[in-house]
């Protein structure tokens, strides 16, 4: 896995600036992720997919275990939807 330190560093080197700039830059992209996120709200990257908040509404569970029902609180998942040209490009031979 990719850590911040390596990203800021190799996006440093590939768009010739330097490493303070695209810090600022990849908080910023991080910043709006949470923040559209958080209004449940999508954003999509042409070419790179879809990063999309889901909220979950409460539930009922029923724990095999025990029997006994479980109530589970609402709550917001993130997920990601590769895009038809990463997913091409990353199944290539």
């Amino acid at each position: 896995m990719m850590q911040h330190k390596e990203l800021v560093e190799k996006l440093s080197k590939s768009l010739d600036r330097n490493k303070s700039d695209i810090n600022k830059l990849v908080e910023a992209l991080s910043n709006v992720v949470m923040e559209r996120c958080s209004e449940l709200d999508s954003i999509s990257v042409p070419r790179f997919g879809t990063i999309e908040a889901v909220k979950h509404n409460e539930t009922v569970k029923m724990d095999e275990s025990t029997g006994k029902r479980m109530l589970l609180p609402p709550h917001v998942d993130v997920e990601f939807t590769t895009s038809t040209v990463l997913k091409k490009r990353l199944n290539q031979p």
